[in-house]
């Protein structure tokens, strides 16, 4: 059975100032001893007093040659207390996320309302159907978010299987 981590910004995320202009705002990198599973992805818009419609795309890809870094640190949490610490590592920003090399291969995309939820998630239970990288790979899995409108807020989190 795998073990399940939580990677959860846990702040206000912003689209760039240029509307269609993407973000790479959040990556996850293996570790050297456990394969990387995305087994859910959330992106929920924050618009307050919106006056028109507009929306928020989260395009998941990976990177095959180097891994995205930088950014914020997040410590993956384990879903369940008794899980080992995660091998996996993961980092976000709206600016600071250095993005990898190699591709990127769209393996999926997850996309909001201004203010509001879309998931991305596995559709078996044998994650068959879900991006991976496998240990000790020098890949990552990275969301770039984008709007047609400038700036909106929105929050990121993710589930992920080791």
């Amino acid at each position: 059975m795998p073990a399940y981590y939580y990677v959860e910004p846990g702040v206000n995320q912003t689209t760039n100032a240029t509307p269609g202009t993407e973000n790479d705002s959040l990556f996850l990198a293996p570790g050297t001893a456990a394969q990387l599973i995305l087994a859910f992805l959330k992106l929920s818009g924050k618009a307050a007093a919106a006056t028109s419609l507009s929306g928020i795309v989260g395009r998941i890809k990976q990177w095959t040659t180097t891994a995205s870094s930088g950014g914020t640190a997040i410590t993956p949490a384990p879903a369940i207390p008794a899980f080992a610490a995660a091998k996996s590592t993961a980092g976000y920003s709206t600016s600071a996320v250095t993005s990898g090399t190699g591709g990127p291969l769209l393996k999926g995309i997850v996309s909001c309302g201004v203010s509001g939820t879309d998931v991305f998630q596995s559709q078996s239970p044998a994650f068959d159907d879900m991006p991976q990288a496998q240990p000790a790979a020098t890949q990552s899995i990275d969301v770039f978010v984008s709007s047609g409108t400038a700036s909106l807020n929105y929050e990121l989190q993710a589930k992920i299987a080791e």
